[in-house]
């Protein structure tokens, strides 16, 4: 899924556009007991709790996808029957009204996810009347031809509140507040199906992860037998050692500067593109021949991307570097430059020192106060 397919799922999620029919969970405690169900008709929430549960599942469908929103494809033998695929969809198909299904389902996440404490399980299924598109974008409500029927699951933390005081207005009295047990926003999640192309797409989910160093790996393993991605930190480190094992001894400044100013120039050309910018393995390639890495250093890269022995798992742009900034570092210095202006630094051998040189065009600051350079002069 791309960013406009996940934003039209996201803006069902309002009073006007609801198209939940039903709403159920589970509440878990630190010893991986359920406490207590949720099973209910969506629409038959009070209005102010519905809008707590609106506010989960838009964030449940938040952040950057190949960071914080993966999508992953099913191996064929979780399609066949008794696969992990097969049984979601078994599950969707119930429209939540079988209770065997929906209690199998809570023991096996319980069971596989990784979490000392108190925790709430959201199971929601959705039948959306996909509307037909004009030429201009706009939608076409009398047009449709596909309901896209899906679940949204949301794993949401729940923690003791903090202790103190507070003004009871009923009393007039400053009072000691009493300790709750309050649901966080989710820390993991899934989409099932996927929308891709706005049709229904039953071979791939989306899977939500708050923290995108943390995906749980034996958790999507046993709930769902894809094959997950690296983490964003683990396909910067690919990249970079890419780079500095095709590069050898030829790894200097000019030659990365390079690379990294050709990406931010590829991101720049796709920042309207509602999908992420991702690199293959020829891609790698043809990066460092454009950025004047020499032939012969070019023949050692086929033995070097290989990741996590798969050679064509793809590197997602924005996870490798930063749109935002340039940055230098040594021991003692650390230097941070916008990527437009990188021509602004450059490397040099002054009095036998290697030096990086920064080219001043503006007044200087140190510490917030304006001081003077050689060469320039107060006003």
């Amino acid at each position: 899924m791309n960013k406009k397919e996940i934003s039209e799922i996201k803006k069902q999620f309002t009073p006007e556009r609801c198209t939940i029919t039903r709403i159920c969970g589970c509440y878990v405690d630190y010893e991986k007991k359920i406490k207590t169900e949720l099973k209910e008709a969506f629409l038959s929430l009070p209005e102010e709790e519905a809008f707590k549960y609106f506010a989960i599942f838009k964030k449940t469908l938040s952040g950057s996808i190949g960071k914080n929103l993966l999508n992953m494809d099913f191996p064929l033998e979780q399609e066949r029957e008794g696969g992990t695929q097969e049984f979601l969809l078994r599950l969707r198909d119930s429209q939540l009204r079988d209770e065997g299904l929906l209690s199998e389902f809570y023991t096996h996440i319980i069971e596989s996810y990784d979490f000392p404490e108190n925790y709430y399980i959201i199971l929601i299924h959705a039948a959306y009347d996909v509307p037909g598109r004009a030429k201009d974008g706009a939608e076409l409500f009398d047009a449709s031809d596909e309901v896209y029927e899906y679940l949204l699951c949301s794993i949401c933390p729940v923690h003791l509140s903090q202790p103190g005081l507070h003004y009871n207005a009923e009393t007039n009295t400053i009072e000691t507040i009493i300790q709750d047990w309050v649901v966080d926003m989710p820390a993991k999640g899934f989409l099932f199906p996927v929308f891709n192309d706005r049709c229904t797409d039953i071979h791939s989910i989306l899977y939500y992860t708050k923290n995108p160093e943390q995906l749980q790996e034996g958790f999507i393993d046993s709930m769902f037998g894809c094959t997950y991605p690296l983490t964003a930190k683990n396909q910067k480190e690919t990249f970079n050692t890419i780079i500095s094992s095709t590069l050898g001894d030829d790894c200097d400044y000019e030659t990365v500067k390079n690379i990294h100013d050709t990406l931010n120039g590829l991101m720049e050309e796709a920042k309207d593109s509602p999908d992420p910018l991702i690199l293959s393995r020829p891609d790698v390639k043809r990066l460092m021949e454009a950025s004047g890495v020499p032939d012969e250093k070019l023949t050692h890269f086929e033995d070097t991307f290989d990741v996590e022995d798969e050679p064509d798992t793809p590197l997602v742009v924005s996870n490798i570097i930063s749109a935002r900034s340039f940055s230098i570092r040594t021991p003692d210095v650390s230097i941070s430059v916008s990527p437009e202006r990188t021509d602004l630094i450059e490397t040099r051998v002054i009095d036998g020192r290697k030096c990086l040189v920064i080219a001043i065009e503006d007044g200087v600051e140190v510490n917030g106060v304006p001081v003077q350079v050689q060469g320039e002069t107060a006003e």
